[in-house]
């Protein structure tokens, strides 16, 4: 009885004779919840917050790439109309300087602050903040501020910066090599030397920019009568924010709060703390009035972290049938100008070496790397983090080798994978995968394309003059990584748990909370789906609260693969435990045993019987009707649990592409892409699918378009969209994904990460199938973007090359 009245009976579609096995929820293709807003313009971003009394910044950068900080004159923008304040960082004496932190041995952090203070280190840095009753009177009041400064000896070449006799950027360090590692297995050298076949070459990826569709935005608000600040940021980080602002404005963080609601895009340029976070949190405290900055393209592309911009020295050896034999390779990478937090500096160019291996067994590998820093903007994570470079580099070299062995690069790549019955197996730099289909992902991307079918299309192409090419590329990646693995090596912030809570109200409502943040990758749909088919509730009743500093203790934020995997497994294991509640609740109500019970579609059943109880009528009964339930038996229906996958997990996927080169205008034109990726058990194969459509459109800009260009002087030349070019639709073909689900042994729920995917594995093949059309002419690629220049200048120099060797052959 409930209320008086007798249980009543509710339909939940299954017979007498068998047991509700529900609808599958986790692996079905649900419409992502989050896009009903968004489509409509009803989305939550941070510069469409409107709020009384809003004052707006404006940042006077240096236009010096390395300069002392003489004098500084604001006066005349103080006095002017309609502006509240200017600072510099003498302004900011009680703002503590943030420092990226790690173990790592020969590692130099350097101090992020609001504003530069003493000299600045590229262009772009911001040095006074104007705030001002609008954004138009803050920008023209920058024009009435004075600034002397010194100039200092330029920092923009990386292997010069890395020289004892450079000038340096932080003198504090002692050296511009802000960190260096090396790992080695094996004797290398000795391996090379008695190979039979070496191939070798200098390899270069040149810097990009994420380039989000949302720039940056900050608005602050601050509570004077509670001393209570809230930050709202377009950011991937909202806890890991939280906790650096609780530092460097001495604010405890049950008084702070982040909050990151819909956001435009990340790959990995918000996954930062910044600068004008802190200075626009300072002011909203300061000035007791709401602040906010929003960037605009220009700023965002001379100020917001990049990625990549490595230079890879690498040798492989192999024996006379094509087995590897070492892998010997020497990067520096260019960091810019500080150690960002908390990554450190350490984040992209470590993970080039650490990953170089990939999915081949090579058992004698050398990889020495340094971090070095010039006078650019910080590198941070960009999607993929090192390992779009390391998969360049090595796939490269498995082409040129398959080449000089005359042998096809599709067996020489499956003659040397880590082979199913392999499994657990550790590559040189340690890294240990689990059970990845490396094998089958290679041969299903071969069968999908029908291989055979594409060389013989070439072999009929290149007859008839056409420059037709095809390329491979296998990867392998950590992904959702657990507590035992620090995202960034030697960073001390645990990055490696996730935390979820879950609770049913009295109406019998469905709250999810995480610490993740949603950059537009469907969170909402993903983890609403594995809570429904944990707990037996439906998706669509089913709230899913993140990006929120204050949802869960330690709220971190979305980075390196992890949101499915180890939110998934918070919430398979909180979801559980609220169904257990419910469970017993119903047994008790029911006057059934908890075995004789069913959980599905919001409702608890008895099997075999109509006789059912809704979560609304549950609800109820726990927290309302008080003689229902005896008080030694009434739980509240929530949970919190903290999940983490200790080492994590591993994903793969084999990408094949296919281009051809336009012989009068150079032009690249993809014909076909095709991915086969293993990202163990789907939750959602639609936002699957759009994952790695995106990250491939984002690894072709990478490998044909993208590229951040400095001159000598350290000035951005590419600092709009006119200069800075990126694919569009008509350049991005139709992306052909073959699913191969193997589900991971290592973490519950059997997920593996696969957000990055798309940008590892894309320039690496583009890359292969623009060195296997020009082939023909002796051309290999070392070097991304292939930009229309570079690929003019390479094949003018062969074509000239050829004809010079020609003539004197005839001579």
């Amino acid at each position: 009885m409930i209320d008086g009245k007798p249980i009543p009976a509710v339909e939940h579609g299954c017979s007498a004779d068998s047991p509700a096995t529900g609808p599958k929820i986790v692996g079905a293709r649900v419409k992502r919840t989050e896009d009903a807003r968004l489509l409509v313009g009803k989305g939550a971003f941070v510069d469409d917050r409107r709020t009384p009394g809003l004052l707006h910044v404006a940042f006077r950068r240096s236009d010096h790439s390395h300069a002392l900080i003489e004098q500084i004159d604001c006066e005349d923008a103080r006095n002017m109309d309609g502006v509240v304040a200017v600072f510099s960082a003498e302004d900011l004496a009680g703002v503590n300087a943030i420092f990226a932190t790690s173990r790592m041995k020969n590692y130099h952090a350097t101090a992020i602050t609001a504003l530069a203070r003493d000299k600045v280190r590229y262009v772009g840095e911001p040095v006074v903040a104007v705030v001002a009753e609008s954004r138009y009177i803050a920008e023209d009041a920058l024009e009435l501020i004075n600034i002397e400064f010194d100039p200092l000896p330029v920092v923009i070449d990386p292997e010069e910066a890395a020289k004892p006799s450079a000038p340096l950027l932080h003198e504090e360090a002692g050296t511009n090599i802000l960190c260096a590692r090396e790992f080695k297995t094996g004797d290398v050298d000795q391996a090379i030397a008695g190979a039979a076949v070496r191939v070798s070459g200098r390899f270069r990826f040149r810097r990009k920019s994420p380039l989000a569709m949302e720039n940056r935005t900050y608005l602050a608000e601050y509570e004077a009568g509670r001393d209570e600040l809230t930050l709202h940021s377009s950011t991937q980080v909202p806890g890991i924010v939280r906790d650096a602002l609780s530092e460097a404005l001495d604010i405890p963080g049950s008084r702070l709060r982040v909050i990151s609601s819909d956001v435009g895009g990340g790959f990995g340029g918000k996954a930062s703390l910044y600068a004008e976070e802190i200075f626009v949190a300072f002011a909203a405290r300061q000035l007791g009035r709401p602040v906010k900055w929003t960037s605009d393209r220009m700023e965002d592309l001379a100020s917001t972290s990049q990625g990549f911009d490595q230079i890879v020295e690498a040798e492989l050896a192999l024996d006379a049938e094509g087995r590897a034999l070492a892998l010997k390779a020497d990067v520096i990478g260019d960091v810019g100008a500080y150690s960002i937090y908390p990554w450190t500096a350490v984040i992209e160019p470590v993970q080039v070496v650490s990953f170089l291996p990939g999915p081949y067994k090579i058992p004698n590998y050398l990889g020495r790397v340094r971090g070095v820093a010039t006078s650019k903007p910080p590198m941070g994570p960009y999607r993929g983090v090192g390992r779009p470079t390391s998969t360049f580099v090595a796939e490269r070299l498995m082409d040129m080798a398959a080449r000089k062995l005359g042998m096809d690069p599709v067996e020489l790549r499956l003659k040397n994978m880590i082979q199913p019955n392999e499994f657990p197996y550790r590559i040189g730099s340690g890294i240990v995968w689990d059970q990845c289909a490396f094998t089958e992902c290679l041969d299903a991307a071969c069968e999908q394309a029908d291989y055979r079918a594409l060389r013989a299309r070439q072999a009929a192409a290149r007859a008839a003059g056409h420059w037709f090419g095809i390329g491979i590329a296998c990867y392998a990646e950590l992904t959702g990584i657990g507590s035992r693995i620090s995202v960034a090596p030697g960073m001390p912030i645990n990055t490696g748990t996730e935390t979820a809570k879950i609770a049913i109200d009295s109406t019998g409502a469905i709250t999810a909370a995480f610490g993740v943040a949603s950059m537009g990758q469907g969170l909402e749909t993903t983890l609403a789906q594995v809570v429904a088919e944990n707990l037996g509730g439906r998706v669509e009743d089913i709230r899913v609260i993140q990006g929120d500093s204050a949802a869960v203790p330690n709220a971190t934020g979305s980075y390196a693969s992890r949101s499915a995997v180890l939110a998934g497994g918070a919430a398979t294991l909180a979801a559980r435990e609220v169904k257990d509640k419910l469970v017993r609740a119903a047994s008790h109500l029911l006057e059934a045993s908890p075995d004789d019970l069913t959980v599905q579609d919001g409702k608890v059943t008895v099997v075999g019987t109509d006789r059912a109880l809704t979560f609304r009528q549950l609800a109820r009964a726990v927290y309302l009707e008080m003689g229902c339930i005896p008080a030694e038996k009434r739980e509240e229906l929530t949970s919190t649990r903290t999940y983490d996958p200790i080492f994590g997990t591993s994903a793969t996927a084999a990408h094949l592409a296919v281009v051809e080169i336009d012989p009068n205008t150079y032009e690249v034109r993809v014909d076909r892409f095709v991915v086969a990726e293993d990202c163990g058990r789907l939750i959602n194969p639609m936002i699957v699918d759009g994952q790695v459509h995106g990250g491939v459109a984002q690894g072709i800009g990478a490998a044909l378009y993208e590229e951040v260009v400095y001159n000598d002087e350290g000035q951005n030349l590419t600092a709009s969209l006119v200069d800075y070019i990126i694919p569009t639709a008509t350049e991005v073909p139709s992306i052909e994904v073959v699913h191969i689900e193997k589900n991971s042994p290592t973490t519950l729920g059997g997920f593996r990460g696969m957000g990055e995917g798309g940008t590892i594995g894309a320039p690496a093949a583009i890359a292969n199938a623009i060195a296997d059309a020009l082939s023909p002419l002796g051309i290999d690629i070392f070097e991304l973007p292939v930009s229309p220049e570079r690929l003019f200048r390479l094949i003018e120099n062969a074509t000239t090359d050829r004809k010079e060797f020609t003539h004197g052959y005839e001579a």
